[in-house]
Formats: C-alpha cells, structure tokens, sequence
C-alpha cells in the first residue's frame, strides 16, 4: 500500500530529544535583554543568575528550605557534580533501565569504585523493581528515561523515613511530569530538554538533608574545582544565590529565564506538565489506529510523555535483523527530514530501532497531529525502498 504524500506541514518540525524545540513564538528578540559583554560577577550578571535560580525555585513549587544552583556540564555535569561530592558514606542502591541511568551505574561501580554497590537493571521498555530498595542506603535513578520512553510512574516506593539520600536525575521529566520533591533529595536537569533552552548549563537542587551530606562528609578522592561546593566545613552557599564555580554564557541564562516566564505565563508548573500529557495523549490516539507501531513502553502507566518511544511492529520490518531495523528506522527519520516534516527523530543510537518523538511541553499538539501523516507516509516510502511488500 502506498500512502498518500501530505500537503500540511507541522508549523515546527522540531521533534528532536534534546537540545529540544523553543518555546511557541520564541526568537532572538526573547535575548535582547541579556547581560552580554557583562561579568557575570557585575550587579548586572549577579541578578540575572539570582533571578534565574530564584524563578527556578518558585516555578518547580520546591519546598522552602530546598536550595537551587547553576552549575556547569548540563545535567551530566549536575549529576556527576552530586555524586563525586556525596556518595560513599553509606550503600548504594543505583537503578538503570536504558543509556543514561545505565551510565550512572558506571560512574558508581568502575570510577568511584565504591565497594556497597547495589545495581539494579531492567530491558529498554521496562523498569526495575523498585520494591527492593533499602532505606537505610543512598538511592540513584533517572526519573525518565530519555533514551527509553520509560519514566518512574510515582515516588511512592520511596520510604518517607529513609536514612539515605535520594539521588534523582529529571532531565527529562521536570516541567512536564508530577514529581515528589520532598521524597528527593538531590534532583538534576539541563534547561535543554522540557525548557526548550540552550545546552551546556545544569541546574542542581538540594534538600537539607542533602546539604547535611556535605558538611559532614568528605571524599577520599581528588575533587576537582568545578565539583567543590565546599568552602571550608561548610555548604558554599554563593552557588546557591547565582555564584557560579565557573563563567556561564548570559545568553543562556537569558533564554532559561525567557522559557520559565512563558511557563508562568500558561499556569506554572502543572500547566507545563499538562501539555505534555496532552502530547502524549495525541500520539497513543494515533497508534491506537495504526497498525504498524507500537510503543516501547507496553505499560501505559510507565510511557514517558517527553522521550516518546515507538518501535515497528509490521511483521515485515519485525522480521529483520536488528542492523537492518536500524537502517529501516534511519531512513524513515530521513525521508521527513528531508522534507521538512520533523526533524531528529530516529531513537538514540543505543536504544531498540524505531522512531523517538519529543513531547515536551515546547511542542503543540497540532504539530504532532500534523506529523502523523508524514508518518504514515515515510513508513510506507520506506517498506517499498526495502522491497519489503504490503
């Protein structure tokens, strides 16, 4: 069967997975306010980064006594910043189920080299048992995964009473799911993903508890500078107002403060997070009636609305080789590219072969619903290039 080519393009055909699409109506003009050319230690640069970390505060609705800083590295960066700092005091219990999380397991276990190490797996599509965590230890998980289309459904697993700390990275799962930050004590993200904002800057929020972890612990290993966040015995607390360790681009923070007034602007925090369930809630319409895909994630309680994740399921292109899936999946994404349909939606290179759409909160609906028949179309392109059949 030969499907139709569409005439109705999305009006943005940015669905890539990070850096992810801006905003509705962004443009440069959003940046002519930016301190460039400034210090970032001028009065100018220092009340644009407490700006920024102060409406990152109220728009995430954190608990009062939770601090917020800007550190370099994107979330990789916050996130290796957090465990460098505080991990080994106690076990750990480390949860991975696709790329990411899979890698945290690697810092932990071959770079840290901890000895109480508690690793905890699950197939791309699925999440590991959650059940056998131990309150006692330090937990580490990825809220989302964003190579997987799999996010953690609740926080109800977590023990109100824990002794250890909670290490969560969101990345991909702030501003566009319901997350318990009280039941977490260490949360990092990168404004690139749900945010729609520049690479390179992660954001690194911390508990008290968190805090306390700090000041009363330090690590046998070498800590290099852009980790420190001790001045003395004592939380270096500068970070935390807008002090970064090191120069951040004030374009960014800019663009970061440009997308957090525009979440304001729709409702806050669970405004974000309902579009994003609007996104999802327009693809799992569409492959409901469609025959040939399906999601990676089978559970629907699971099933990230951010990473959406599809894999073929045409008997067809099911039959091939995962080499030859991966050429199919490839070129489906190519053909809409080349057109100008959507760009960068193949799945990550380490992931099953399919499709990975952005649902963020940066996306409309209406383009999504505009991608569809492009998809249909590349998929059917795609199955008579490979010879492939009805």
């Amino acid at each position: 069967m030969s499907a139709e080519k569409p005439t109705v393009y999305p009006d943005n055909p940015r669905f890539g997975s990070g850096p992810c699409t801006k905003r509705p109506g962004w443009s440069l003009e959003a940046l002519s306010k930016a301190a460039l050319g400034r210090s970032h230690r001028s009065k100018l640069g220092k009340g644009k980064l407490r700006e920024c970390v102060d409406l990152s505060h109220n728009l995430l609705n954190l608990p009062a006594d939770y601090r917020v800083g800007i550190v370099a590295g994107s979330d990789t960066g916050a996130m290796e910043m957090a465990m460098w700092s505080m991990l080994g005091p106690r076990g750990v219990d480390v949860f991975g189920w696709e790329s990411f999380g899979k890698g945290w397991i690697n810092d932990i276990v071959k770079e840290l080299k901890l000895d109480d190490v508690r690793p905890f797996t699950a197939d791309y599509g699925q999440l590991p048992d959650f059940s056998v965590v131990d309150g006692s230890r330090d937990v580490v998980f990825t809220w989302n995964g964003t190579t997987s289309g799999v996010c953690v459904p609740n926080g109800d697993w977590i023990p109100d009473d824990r002794e250890g700390l909670v290490f969560c990275d969101a990345t991909s799962g702030v501003f566009a799911m319901d997350l318990p930050f009280e039941k977490l004590d260490v949360i990092t993200y990168s404004w690139q993903k749900v945010l729609g904002g520049e690479a390179a800057h992660g954001v690194l929020v911390l508990s008290p508890r968190a805090v306390a972890r700090i000041e009363s612990y330090t690590p046998s290993w070498p800590m290099p500078k852009i980790f420190r966040m001790k001045k003395g015995d004592s939380l270096n607390e500068a970070i935390f107002v807008g002090s970064t360790i090191n120069t951040p681009s004030m374009l960014c923070v800019e663009d970061a403060l440009d997308a957090m007034y525009w979440g304001k602007t729709l409702g806050g925090y669970e405004a974000l997070v309902a579009r994003s369930r609007d996104n999802l809630q327009a693809v799992e319409e569409w492959v409901a009636k469609t025959e040939w895909i399906d999601f990676l994630a089978k559970d629907p309680t699971i099933r990230s609305c951010t990473s959406i994740c599809l894999m073929f399921t045409d008997p067809a292109v099911a039959s091939l080789d995962k080499d030859s899936r991966s050429k199919f999946s490839k070129r489906v994404a190519g053909l809409l590219a080349e057109e100008g349909a959507a760009h960068d939606i193949a799945s990550y290179r380490d992931a099953p072969p399919g499709l990975r759409i952005w649902g963020g909160a940066t996306v409309e609906r209406s383009d999504l619903e505009a991608l569809f028949p492009w998809l249909e179309w590349g998929f059917q392109q795609t199955k008579q290039e490979f010879e492939l059949g009805e």
